[in-house]
C-alpha cells in the first residue's frame, strides 16, 4: 500500500504560479511511475506530468512549456511547479502513482483556481 498526501492548491490570478507537493509514504520502494492528473468539473480526468516506468517524463500538450514534474527521493515526494496559469487550468490535482504490481494509487486531491 502506497499513501499520498497532496498539498499547495489554491486560488491564483491568471499569469500567476503556484507548485504542488505530494508526500508519500508506506510501500515506496514498489513505485515504478508517478504523476499528476486533473479533472476539471464535468469532465474526466486527464494526464497532466508524469515519470514513467522507464525514467523519462511525458507532458500533457496543455502542460509542455509551462509545467514542470520533479521528484526529491530523499523526501519521497513529486512536486508540479505550474506556470503562467490559465482559467482552464481550474481543476482538482491529483498525485498519482503505480508500483510493480501495476497497482494505482490516487492522492485525495488539491484544488487550483485561476481566476481571469
Amino acid at each position: 500500500q502506497v499513501q499520498l498526501v497532496e498539498s499547495g492548491g489554491g486560488l491564483v490570478q491568471a499569469g500567476g504560479s503556484l507548485r504542488l507537493s505530494c508526500a508519500a509514504s508506506g510501500n515506496i520502494f514498489s513505485i515504478n511511475a508517478m504523476g499528476w492528473y486533473r479533472q476539471a468539473p464535468g469532465k474526466q480526468r486527464e494526464l497532466v506530468a508524469m515519470f514513467t516506468s522507464g525514467g523519462s517524463t511525458d507532458y500533457a500538450d496543455s502542460a509542455k512549456g509551462r509545467f514542470t514534474i520533479s521528484r526529491d527521493n530523499a523526501k519521497n515526494s513529486l512536486y508540479l511547479q505550474m506556470n503562467s496559469l490559465k482559467p482552464e487550468d481550474t481543476a482538482v490535482y491529483y498525485c498519482y502513482v503505480r508500483d510493480i504490481s501495476n497497482r494505482g494509487y490516487w492522492g485525495q486531491g488539491t484544488q487550483v483556481t485561476v481566476s481571469s
